[in-house]
């Protein structure tokens, strides 16, 4: 038998600011193998820590308009005062090749992405409560005061979307989200509407 597999499959992971969904994601790429982590574009500044072409690209208001009106986002949106936008060629490359994707994203992309890409997994990511959210956000030390109240006021809007999506995983223990995630993914790899069977003297439908 032959195991023949097809186009990638797109995971898409949603949450509130706060919610560990960055984390979850860059750590599930350490558990699961051929996971590829589609690289966004941003307008923000990065934060302590993060690195240009690894966590973000990081580009000027012009340079992202630009790249807009060029069509070059398979989805984009404005967050927190801030764009974000996935490169559609680098995605569309990667599905081809077979490659399953991670993509970190907020709801309004998340949304986007499901119209264009109907087959698509996706994934809510919450914290255990709003209470537990406002301290994260605050531990995080890198947003003023009133931008954390910003965001989680945003955050009772996305979390309102939560039925939208096809698994919720409460971030409660960042291992046992991990490991919850990479269970998902696993298991959309053997989904049988993504295979091809060969057998070499048995004919099997598509």
């Amino acid at each position: 038998m032959e195991l023949i597999k097809r186009r990638g499959a797109l995971i898409v992971v949603s949450a509130p600011s706060g919610a560990g969904k960055t984390t979850l994601c860059h750590e599930v790429r350490q558990l699961v193998p051929d996971l590829f982590y589609s690289v966004s574009y941003t307008t923000r500044a990065p934060r302590p820590g993060e690195v240009d072409g690894k966590d973000f690209h990081f580009v000027t208001d012009v340079e992202f308009l630009a790249m807009r009106d060029r069509d070059e986002f398979a989805e984009w949106a404005e967050v927190h005062g801030h764009r974000y936008g996935t490169p559609a060629k680098a995605l569309e490359s990667a599905l081809e090749r077979g490659l399953d994707v991670i993509l970190d994203i907020d709801t309004h992309g998340a949304r986007q992405l499901r119209q264009r890409y109907p087959e698509a997994v996706s994934i809510f990511i919450m914290a255990p409560s709003m209470k537990e959210l406002e301290a994260r956000l605050r531990e995080r030390k890198s947003d003023a005061a009133v931008e954390i109240v910003r965001r989680l006021n945003r955050a009772r809007e996305e979390i309102s979307a939560w039925r939208q999506y096809d698994y919720l995983i409460i971030n409660r223990d960042v291992k046992e989200a991990v490991d919850q995630l990479a269970t998902v993914i696993q298991a959309e790899r053997w989904r049988t509407s993504r295979l091809t069977l060969k057998f070499p003297d048995v004919e099997v439908p598509e």
